[in-house]
C-alpha cells in the first residue's frame, strides 16, 4: 500500500492529536479510535438546521436507544473520498453526513435516498503481515453508488454495530411497504402543485392559436375544451384514459379525423400509443407527430386503414397551394435491425408504400439497456480519474500517475480505461443529430415528422421534446421549459417511477396502492474498491434500488440539452446551473412532479395536490435574486439566433457537463463555471453602481429642483424689497413734503428713532408751543393745558390711535378734537378750521403737495 501511505498518515493527523506517522501496513485501520470525540446522548438531531421541512431523523423512528447502541462507541464515520470524519444520519429524504466538528453538511456525503441506485457492504482486507502482532482489522465499508454520477464510501469503526446501524436503516427507508410513506407525500409543503392538466390545456391552445383562452378546472370537467382551428382540433377522446392509459387526457390530432376512427386507429399501436400531434409550426402548419411502433407483425404485411388515413392527414397542404400537400417523414429512432427483430413480437415498423407521400428514417439511436451500462461506464471512468475517489486516492496519484499515459490499468477494465470506451458522449452525439435532422426537416422543408421507436415513450420522447427545443424559442425560456417537459415527458406518459427505480403504482379499485419493486442484484456491475494490494470482498449483505427498468433517458435528455446551450449561450434563458438544480429535483424525488408513470397514475394518486410542486420551488429560487440569479442566463439574447437553431452535424460533438459530470470527481474550479460566475459578478456590480448612479442623479435633480425653487423664491424676495424700497423711497417724499407743509403753517415737526414726534406750534407774537410726546400713557387720548403758556398742548398717542404708520398722520389726528376711535378722521368735512387755517390741508393728497414745489422763501416773506 505504497500509495495509500501519504493519504493515512494525512487521516491520522486530522484524527488525533499525536503527530506519530503511521507505519506498516496497518496504515488506515491503525487509527486511535477512542481518540476521536466520542458520542452524547444528550446531543439532539432532531433539531438540525439543515433538515427541510418534515424531514425526519429515522433514529426518531427506531428508538432512540437502538439508534444509538450503534453509535456510542464514536462519531468517528470516515468519508473515504475526501477523508474527512463526521456523523453518518439517515432520514426519511436523505442519507447525509456532518462534519464532525461544525456539524455543517458535508455535500458529498449527503445523498437523497431516491439517488441511490445501489448500496452495499464491502470489506476490505489488509495485505497479509508477517508477524501475527501486525494483522489489522479489515476495513469495514460501506458504498453507495448514486444515480447522479458519485460512488461514496464510507468507514466505520472497527468492533462497533455503527455500518449494520446505518445498513439497516437505509433498507428501511429505500424498500418502502407504500406510496404514501415517500418523503414527497409528508406535507403539506410550501410550494403547492396547481393543476397539471390545466397547464397542459393552456399549451394547447398556444399551439393551436387560441392564446387567450384559457383553460380551468370547470372546462376540463365540463369537456369545454375540445378547441380546434382550420387543421386540428383538440380531443377527449382519451379523458377517462380509457383508449390509452399512458396517454393525456386531452390530446391533438387532425381535425377530418373523428372520435370513432381514433379509436379504431389506436388498436393498430403499441400500447394503444396512436400518431397524435405535439407540436405546430405556427407560420407553415408543418407538424411534429408521435406515437409507438406499428403492429405490422413478422411479416411486416398487417395494415390498418384507420391507421394510414390518419397518418396521411399529417400530410396537410402547403401553405399558399392548393394542390401541393406536405411530404411526410416516419422517424423511426431504432436502429433497422432492432425493428425488424420486434417483428417477432409483432412489433415494427411502416412501409413507405402503404402511407402517403412518407418516407421511412432510421436514427439507430440503442435501448435503454446501453444507456444503462454507458452511464455506469461514464461514472467508473469519472470515480477513476477524478480528483477525488471513492478509494481515497487522487488519481494523479495513482500508480505513480503512468496512468495518464494510457497504460493497462489492473484495477480497472479495459471498457472503461478511456472516456471513449464509454460511449456515453457518442450516445448524446445521434440523440442530438436525429433531433436536429427532424428540425431541419420542419423548418427547412415545411414537412411533417412522426417519430416513433417501440412503445413511444424513451427515446421518441427524447427526439420530440428536443426538437420542439430548437424549432421555438418560446421553450427556451422558463416558463415555456417548463410546458415542455410537463407536456412531451409527463402528459404523454414516460416512465418515471421505472426509469429511475422508484417505487410503481400497482393495484386497481379500492386496493390500496403498492409498491412493486423488481431487483436486479447482479444488474450493474460496479467496479470494487481499486486497491494496490491486499483483497476486497463484497459482503453478502446488499441491495440494488433500481430494477432492469432503469435507465438515465431523462437525465440524457437534459445533457443533451446542456450540450445546445453550450453551443448557443445566446438562446436560452436558464442556465447550465438550473439545469444541474432541476436534474437533482427529478432524481431526489423531493417533489411529486415526477412520480409514478402516467398522468392517469398522478390523478389516481392524487401526487398535485398532496406533494409540493418543484417547478415553484426553483421559481421561488430565482426570485431571491432576481435576474443576477445564478438560473438566469447572463448572456441571454433572443434576437441574436433568430427563431429556430439548427445545428450542422460538424458542430454536433459533445463534451462532457462540467458542471454536473465533474462535480462530485473534480474541484470546482475544474467545472468551467468560474467565467460565467464572475460575469455574473461583474454584471452585479455593475448593477449596483448603476442604480447607485441612478439614485444620486435622482437626488441631484432633487437638490436642483430645490435650488431653483428657492432661487424663485429668492428673486421674489428681491421683487418684494424693490417694491419695499420703492415704497419706502415714496413715504420719505411724501413725509418730506408734508413736514414742508406743516412747517410752512408755522410748525416745527422733530422725529426720534423710537417713532415719536414732538410738534411746535407758533401762533401770532406770542409764541405758543404744541408739545406731542410718544410716551405712552394708561389714559388713551388724554388732553393736558398748561395755563402759564398762551397755547400749549401735550398729547399722548396710544396703541389703537395709531391707525397710519405715517407720523404725520397720527400728529394729525392727535391734534384734531373731533377724531374718535369709532369714526375716526371726517375731514374735509369736519370743521378743523375752526382751529385755525394752519390746519387745512393736513390730510391733502400727498403727491398734490409733492408737486406744488414752494420755495421756502416764499413763506419767510
Amino acid at each position: 500500500m505504497a500509495s495509500s501511505r501519504p493519504r493515512a498518515a494525512a487521516r491520522s493527523t486530522s484524527l488525533r492529536e499525536s503527530d506519530a506517522p503511521l507505519e506498516g501496513a496497518a496504515g488506515w485501520e491503525a487509527l486511535e479510535w477512542t481518540k476521536i470525540e466520542t458520542f452524547t446522548r444528550s446531543f439532539s438531531f432532531g433539531n438540525l438546521d439543515c433538515l427541510l421541512e418534515a424531514e425526519q431523523i429515522v433514529a426518531e423512528e427506531m428508538g432512540v436507544s437502538e439508534f444509538l447502541a450503534g453509535l456510542n462507541e464514536g462519531q468517528g464515520v470516515v468519508l473515504v473520498n475526501t477523508d474527512e470524519a463526521g456523523i453518518l444520519l439517515v432520514t426519511n429524504f436523505r442519507l447525509f453526513f456532518l462534519h464532525e466538528g461544525t456539524r455543517e453538511i458535508i455535500p458529498l456525503g449527503t445523498i437523497p435516498l431516491a439517488m441511490i441506485e445501489k448500496f452495499s457492504k464491502i470489506v476490505a482486507k489488509p495485505p497479509s503481515a508477517t508477524r501475527q502482532v501486525d494483522k489489522a482489522p479489515p476495513r469495514r465499508l460501506l458504498q453507495v453508488i448514486g444515480k447522479d454520477m458519485r460512488i461514496i464510501v464510507f468507514g466505520f469503526r472497527p468492533r462497533t454495530k455503527q455500518r449494520r446501524s446505518i445498513f439497516d436503516a437505509l433498507l428501511r427507508c429505500t424498500r418502502l411497504p407504500r406510496l404514501w410513506d415517500l418523503y414527497a407525500f409528508s406535507g403539506p409543503f410550501k410550494f403547492t402543485n396547481t393543476k397539471p392538466m390545466v397547464r397542459l390545456l393552456d399549451e394547447y391552445f398556444r399551439l393551436l392559436g387560441k392564446g387567450p383562452c384559457r383553460a380551468s378546472m370547470d372546462t376540463i370537467e365540463d369537456g369545454s375544451f375540445t378547441l380546434s382551428n382550420d387543421l386540428w382540433r383538440i380531443s377527449g377522446v382519451n379523458s377517462n384514459y380509457a383508449m390509452c392509459p399512458t396517454y393525456p387526457f386531452a390530446l391533438i390530432v387532425p381535425r377530418s379525423i373523428s372520435d370513432e376512427e381514433l379509436l379504431q386507429a389506436s388498436s393498430f399501436r403499441a400500447k394503444c400509443r396512436l400518431p397524435v400531434v405535439s407540436w405546430c409550426h405556427p407560420v407553415t402548419g408543418a407538424v411534429l407527430a408521435r406515437s409507438s411502433q406499428p403492429l405490422v407483425g413478422l411479416m411486416m404485411n398487417m395494415r390498418s386503414n384507420t391507421d394510414e388515413k390518419l397518418v396521411a392527414a399529417l400530410c396537410t397542404q402547403l401553405a399558399g397551394s392548393r394542390d401541393t400537400r406536405r411530404k411526410l417523414y416516419i422517424a423511426d429512432a431504432r436502429p433497422r435491425k432492432n425493428a425488424i427483430a420486434n417483428g417477432a413480437m409483432g412489433g415494427g415498423s411502416e412501409s413507405s408504400s402503404h402511407y402517403f407521400q412518407s418516407e421511412i428514417v432510421f436514427f439507430g439511436i440503442d435501448n435503454i439497456h446501453a444507456m444503462r451500462e454507458s452511464f455506469a461506464r461514464l461514472r467508473d471512468y469519472l470515480d477513476t480519474y477524478g480528483a477525488a475517489s471513492s478509494d481515497g486516492t487522487s488519481s494523479f496519484l495513482r500508480h505513480g500517475g503512468w496512468s495518464w499515459g494510457g497504460g493497462n490499468l489492473s484495477s480497472m477494465s479495459a471498457s472503461v480505461s478511456t472516456l471513449g470506451d464509454t460511449g456515453w458522449l457518442i450516445h448524446v452525439q445521434t440523440v442530438l443529430a436525429g433531433s436536429a435532422w427532424i428540425a431541419a426537416r420542419v423548418a427547412l422543408e415545411s414537412a411533417s415528422v412522426l417519430v416513433h421507436c417501440s412503445d413511444g415513450w424513451d427515446r421518441t420522447t427524447q427526439l420530440i421534446s428536443l426538437a420542439n427545443l430548437m424549432l421555438d424559442p418560446y421553450y427556451r425560456t422558463f416558463k415555456g421549459f417548463q410546458a415542455l417537459v410537463e407536456k412531451d415527458w409527463l402528459a404523454f406518459g414516460h416512465p418515471f417511477s421505472d426509469r429511475m427505480g422508484m417505487p410503481t403504482v400497482s393495484g386497481s379499485g379500492n386496493m390500496p396502492f403498492e409498491l412493486s419493486r423488481q431487483p436486479s442484484t447482479g444488474s450493474f456491475s460496479t467496479s470494487p474498491i481499486r486497491q494496490p494490494s491486499g483483497s476486497t470482498s463484497q459482503a453478502s449483505s446488499s441491495h440494488a434500488q433500481t430494477s432492469n427498468n432503469y435507465s438515465p433517458i431523462f437525465l440524457q435528455w437534459v445533457d443533451c440539452v446542456s450540450q445546445l446551450l453550450r453551443m448557443y449561450p445566446f438562446a436560452f434563458e436558464f442556465s447550465s446551473a438550473f439545469l444541474v438544480d432541476f436534474l437533482d429535483c427529478v432524481l431526489s424525488c423531493r417533489f411529486g412532479n415526477f412520480l409514478c408513470n402516467s398522468e392517469k397514475e398522478r390523478v389516481q394518486c392524487g401526487v398535485s395536490d398532496a406533494c409540493g410542486c418543484m417547478w415553484a420551488y426553483l421559481a421561488d429560487l430565482r426570485a431571491s435574486e432576481g435576474k443576477y440569479h445564478v438560473h438566469y442566463n447572463f448572456f441571454f439574447d433572443p434576437s441574436r439566433d433568430g427563431r429556430e437553431i439548427l445545428p450542422a452535424a460538424a458542430a454536433l460533438a459533445p463534451a462532457l457537463w462540467p458542471q454536473f459530470h465533474l462535480r462530485w470527481a473534480c474541484r470546482s474550479k475544474d467545472q468551467a463555471g468560474e467565467l460565467e460566475a464572475e460575469c455574473r459578478k461583474m454584471a452585479k456590480n455593475f448593477s449596483e453602481l448603476k442604480k447607485g448612479k441612478e439614485v444620486a442623479e435622482r437626488k441631484a435633480k432633487e437638490i436642483t429642483t430645490t435650488i431653483e425653487s428657492l432661487s424663485a423664491e429668492l428673486r421674489k424676495e428681491k421683487q418684494l424689497s424693490s417694491s419695499a424700497m420703492v415704497l419706502a423711497k415714496r413715504a420719505s417724499k411724501e413725509s418730506a413734503a408734508m413736514k414742508r407743509a406743516v412747517e410752512s403753517l408755522g410748525c416745527k415737526v422733530h422725529f426720534s428713532e423710537s417713532g415719536g414726534y414732538l410738534v411746535d406750534i407758533e401762533r401770532n407774537p406770542p409764541k405758543s408751543m404744541y408739545s406731542s410726546s410718544s410716551s405712552r400713557r394708561e389714559m388713551d387720548g388724554s388732553v393736558q393745558h398748561d395755563e402759564n403758556s398762551d397755547l400749549s398742548i401735550s398729547i399722548s398717542v396710544g396703541a389703537e390711535d395709531a391707525i397710519c404708520s405715517n407720523p404725520l398722520s397720527r400728529m394729525c389726528e392727535t391734534l384734531c378734537p373731533l377724531h374718535t376711535r369709532e369714526t375716526g378722521c371726517r375731514w374735509p368735512d369736519a370743521g378743523c378750521a375752526q382751529f385755525g387755517s394752519q390746519f387745512v390741508g393736513l390730510k391733502a393728497n400727498f403727491d398734490a403737495f409733492d408737486r406744488l414745489s414752494i420755495m421756502d422763501s416764499y413763506f419767510d416773506s
